[in-house]
């Protein structure tokens, strides 16, 4: 018999709907429905599945009513859900723009005349896909959208937290010839992804770094290769030499995108010491101006913490911070309206690199400043974590590139936050420390890390 998960609304704190977890043998026959219909997928050819991943956008656009109810239900935001379903359709498009460019096949051949090779792809033929609760619809889709062009077929595991979306996002998905044969989904916990492991030939999982690991360990087990797309603590550095008004802008993005539950929000500030008593005033004049969403679901920016979990997290993360001498400027509370839990944005100054806070991820709407006296000191302070994801550096260009590029960050903003979408079809960027492991999910690799690679070399005949 079927187990059942419970399945709360962020905005009310009440179950008010459930998934069934697929029993282990119905997954393997999803596993084996995919497997057949990849046959077929890759048959097609480039063009084929080009024009099956445009026909997804167009049911999407079918579904789209649907889809942004369920996930604004799933999240307790509405704008952000939008932006979800707006981003789906932006990231299919780009890929698919790319993707000749991306998957053209190499040739060469070497110093000895009479060798030469064609380089072959070779798409694994399921691909696994966990994804988290944050942004439940793009990121159970970001890497599929190049897995499926790359040829594969795609299982994927979102989060049991935020799961309404699944069924009205597969109503768009069976209406696609084709796509609906290679692309499917199961609802499930942290059971369901272990056996999505399982029954599939690689795994790209994002998350949180404890669950990285398990999904690593049981995927070396098999001799099966994990791509992990974990999490960050990270740093903003405004130097002196930035506008105060544009950089606390930046900073409050940031910070405050999702109510900071984002993989690369900015979750700690380093400014010089000369500018730091006016970004400090800027910051907390656009923290205060941040609105909740309290009232009704469009009525303001922030939405409520999606995973209750984490407003433990972000209480004890608070609690440290203060207790070891940091002031609240302005927030610190939880608000408590009809079951939900909202936090208020918050800024903290006088805080220190040994609280946890300025240690761990926060995923919440919270801004630490620090200060430092010479960009050698910020690098110094940016670079001491555990971390490596991504950070941002606000000030006149030239310094603000050469401080990032000391920074141990995969992808660093220079004037701004968060912009890899913008060139993401060819930039590409991997995590530095326990912030991810394996190749780019961006640029040209993100098709390559689908792809076995095979070197066909030819010795020319001596009588050709």
């Amino acid at each position: 018999m079927s187990r059942a998960i419970d399945v709360l609304n962020p905005r009310t704190g009440v179950v008010d709907h459930k998934i069934a977890v697929p029993e282990r043998a119905a997954l393997e026959a999803e596993a084996a429905r995919l497997r057949k219909g990849q046959v077929a997928w890759l048959d097609i050819g480039l063009d084929g599945r080009k024009a099956a991943m445009l026909g997804l956008c167009e049911a999407v656009d079918r579904h789209y009513g649907a889809i942004v109810d369920a996930l604004s239900v799933d999240t307790g935001r509405y704008e952000m859900s939008v932006a979800e379903v707006e981003g789906l359709k932006g990231i299919t498009r780009m890929r698919v723009a790319t993707a000749e460019q991306a998957l053209a096949s190499a040739t060469g051949g070497s110093g000895d005349g009479s060798l030469r090779f064609r380089q072959q792809y070779v798409p694994y033929t399921l691909v696994g896909i966990i994804s988290p609760w944050n942004y439940p619809l793009i990121l159970s889709m970001i890497d599929a959208i190049t897995a499926l062009l790359a040829g594969s077929a795609v299982l994927a595991k979102p989060s049991e937290v935020t799961p309404r979306f699944i069924a009205p996002f597969l109503a768009a998905v069976a209406e696609v010839p084709y796509l609906r044969d290679v692309l499917g989904y199961a609802a499930g916990d942290g059971e369901t992804g272990a056996a999505v492991i399982d029954v599939t030939d690689m795994v790209v999982f994002t998350g949180s770094v404890p669950t990285g690991r398990k999904v690593q360990e049981r995927a070396a087990a098999q001799f099966k290769t994990a791509f992990l797309e974990l999490g960050g603590n990270d740093p903003a550095v405004v130097l002196d030499s930035a506008d105060a008004d544009e950089a606390a802008e930046i900073v409050v993005r940031g910070a405050m995108e999702n109510s900071g539950q984002l993989c690369c929000s900015i979750e700690r500030v380093y400014a010089g010491r000369d500018i730091y008593p006016t970004f400090v005033d800027r910051v907390v004049a656009r923290t205060r101006a941040v609105t909740l969403n309290t009232e009704a679901l469009q009525s303001g920016e922030l939405g409520p913490i999606i995973f209750r979990k984490q407003a433990d997290i972000l209480k004890a993360q608070l609690d440290d911070a203060v207790a070891k001498g940091a002031r609240v400027l302005t927030g610190g509370r939880f608000i408590e309206k009809d079951g939900g839990i909202w936090m208020e944005p918050t800024v903290l100054v006088d805080v220190t690199q040994d609280m946890e806070i300025m240690q761990a991820e926060t995923f919440g709407p919270i801004i630490p400043i620090a200060r430092f006296d010479t960009p050698e000191e910020a690098v110094r302070l940016a670079n001491d974590t555990v971390f490596g994801l991504s950070a941002t550096v606000i000030g006149d260009e030239d310094e603000a590139i050469a401080v990032g590029e000391q920074i141990n960050a995969g992808g660093v903003w220079i004037n701004d936050f968060d912009t890899m979408g913008g060139v993401g079809d060819r930039a590409e960027k991997t995590a530095f420390g326990v912030s991810g492991l394996g190749g780019t999910r961006y640029g040209y690799g993100g098709f390559h890390r689908f792809l076995k690679k095979k070197a066909v070399v030819v010795r020319k005949s001596k009588d050709a």
